[in-house]
């Protein structure tokens, strides 16, 4: 056999392709989006401008950011053809599904959003739109709840939340998940991101390439990592109780969930955010118990281990405190990072490459053919 080159497991380090979206630095703990750092972005920026930002690499003016708005709004009622659909799939379905179907049927509703090329940003924004609604809908449904009318007069955090929390979200909750939202809306070739281009590079369309992200964001070494820091604190209980939990668990050569990165070899930027947002909404719900274990936990893993805390360890307690449930948090993962997938999508469209790599093949070769009846 000829000599095969080196593996890089789960493609470390491998330049798979150039990108002007998104760029790490992750020895100096760095998130940038088409130019700007994801500091900057969260702390004076909107959703809507970031998504329009990913989708069309330059800030709105103030004309377009309105005209951006709007569109989203008025995008938010979902076809009725589909809204039926979410009324018949079972009150105990995962969200994930839920949201993976949605994309895909979307597809056959919406056909011209869905060819390749520039005309698919039409999708995006639909896409982008239509998510918190969808939702919305099944969470109401599965409590038993008529579903609410569409809100184009409220801002995509204040919808998302309106959707799903029953009522209008206070200024602080709105700016929270503002946040949240930007902070999750690209990170490069993540699993899911590169699932998508790779899906665009066939030249199928941009609907097919979303339900292969969020396929893969379903998966729980991608996405719901946030679900389990939630766990690990209930099972905590109290702040005295931490370094005996994560000692027992690293014992058990247990994953902490919520520390370490890929790509960050110090602190993700997204979570010194985060943190400072778990303990601002804590403070306005009168709640600083999950801020108080979570920072109890980051210095006893940070002792135990050198780990440093991803976004995972306090985006589950932003969540938790604005009062949205456990198992909708990855799909509000999914609810902001469209706007990364289809700008990735759209992007693969400009410079379209099969992407193939290679596999390095460690089977037999030449094996003798056996005559079926000689086999034992």
């Amino acid at each position: 056999m000829a000599a095969s080159p080196e593996v890089q497991r789960g493609l470390e380090d491998v330049v798979a392709l150039e990108s002007r979206i998104c760029f790490i630095d992750g020895r100096q703990g760095r998130l940038i989006y088409q130019g700007y750092d994801i500091r900057d972005l969260s702390e004076r920026s909107t959703f809507e401008e970031v998504a329009y930002l990913l989708w069309n690499g330059r800030l709105p003016t103030a004309a377009e950011l309105a005209e951006l708005k709007s569109r989203l709004g008025d995008l938010r009622k979902l076809p009725q053809p589909l809204a039926e659909q979410i009324d018949r799939i079972p009150v105990d379905a995962n969200p994930m599904d839920v949201v993976r179907c949605a994309v895909s049927l979307l597809e056959m509703f919406e056909p011209g959003e869905t060819r390749p090329g520039p005309s698919a940003i039409a999708g995006a924004q639909r896409l982008t739109a239509l998510l918190p609604s969808v939702l919305g809908q099944f969470h109401r449904r599965r409590r038993g709840l008529r579903p609410l009318a569409p809100r184009p007069d409220l801002s995509h955090a204040a919808y998302l939340l309106y959707a799903i929390l029953d009522r209008e979200p206070i200024a602080l909750e709105t700016r929270a998940m503002d946040v949240a939202l930007i902070l999750h809306a690209d990170h490069e070739l993540n699993a899911s991101t590169f699932a998508a281009r790779t899906t665009a590079s066939t030249l199928s369309d941009l609907y097919s390439a979303v339900t292969s992200a969020v396929g893969t964001l379903k998966g729980p070494l991608h996405g719901g990592a946030n679900e389990r820091v939630m766990e690990l604190l209930e099972q905590i209980g109290t702040t005295d109780r931490v370094a005996e939990v994560v000692h027992a668990m690293l014992v058990r050569r247990e994953r902490v969930m919520g520390f370490g990165h890929r790509v960050y070899k110090v602190e993700d930027p997204r979570a010194t955010i985060l943190r400072e947002w778990s303990r601002r909404v804590g403070e306005a719900k009168g709640d600083l118990h999950y801020y108080e274990l979570l920072r109890k936990l980051e210095d006893v893993v940070h002792r135990e281990k050198g780990l440093y805390p991803n976004v995972d360890l306090y985006s589950g307690s932003v969540y938790a405190l604005l009062g949205i449930p456990r198992d909708l948090f990855t799909p509000i993962f999914a609810a902001s990072r469209v706007t990364g997938w289809t700008a990735h999508v759209l992007e693969e469209y400009q410079d379209l490459r099969l992407i193939r790599p290679t596999a390095k093949y460690i089977g037999p070769v030449d094996l003798p053919y056996v005559p079926l009846d000689q086999r034992r």
